[in-house]
């Protein structure tokens, strides 16, 4: 399928799967680009495509970019996930140990310039492994971020030049939770501490009441996003 037979299916599937369920757009997605992946950070949104797509396909890749930066919390999540399910998630590794860039941006780069140490370890790397397939699913929704406001359930990335599915978009994060409480899902216990979203360790803080949900991420930094998402 060449560029413009994409967009134009893109375009067509972009209105009809908006009615659609989570479910039902996973299965379309991954019925007609068998060559997709599912890029997971193990958030309370990613625990329910993970739990989706063992149900609808359990042999699609899930992969998460290890930063080597992440909460302990996270890395316990994802051995009780792959446990539970009886699989393992693919782990995809910046080219730069922590040491070599330190030893090339100095000590601590996500103070001085977080946005450099997102590049260098998890968009190169995203980038890379993408690279791989012609589609991804996300867990992105639209009511996180304004950045993220305009998400189709179907869409193609530009950034990454693939097709990008986004099966949650219209959830609210009551949804979300709603799910993982009626199908006992195995979520990072930080959601329970205040970090409603949660990224690198060094990057993340709890979110006081009152709060917008990412105000825990780079606080004291105009940045929102890691650059994984336009």
């Amino acid at each position: 399928m060449n560029l413009l037979e994409k967009e134009a299916l893109i375009l067509e599937a972009a209105q009809t799967l908006e009615t659609q369920s989570a479910d039902a757009v996973v299965e379309w997605a991954v019925a007609t680009f068998p060559n997709i992946t599912f890029a997971c950070s193990f958030g309370a949104e990613d625990v329910v495509l993970v739990d989706i797509l063992q149900k609808v396909s359990p042999s699609t890749d899930i992969f998460y970019l290890d930063t080597d930066l992440h909460f302990r919390e996270t890395y316990e999540t994802k051995a009780r996930l792959e446990e539970h399910y009886g699989m393992s998630f693919v782990r995809v590794i910046p080219k730069l140990t922590l040491q070599e860039q330190e030893a090339l941006h100095g000590a601590e780069l996500w103070k001085s310039n977080p946005t450099s140490c997102c590049n260098i370890r998890k968009v190169d790397p995203l980038t890379n492994i993408l690279g791989k397939y012609e589609a991804w699913i996300t867990g992105i929704r639209r009511d996180q971020a304004p950045t993220r406001a305009n998400a189709k359930k179907i869409e193609y990335d530009v950034k990454f030049g693939l097709v990008k599915f986004n099966p949650i978009a219209d959830w609210t994060s009551e949804d979300v939770w709603n799910y993982i409480r009626e199908h006992d899902l195995i979520y990072n216990p930080l959601h329970d501490q205040y970090y409603p979203s949660i990224g690198c360790e060094k990057c993340t803080r709890q979110v006081l009441p009152g709060e917008d949900p990412r105000a825990g991420r780079w606080a004291g930094f105009e940045k929102t996003e890691c650059g994984l998402h336009k």
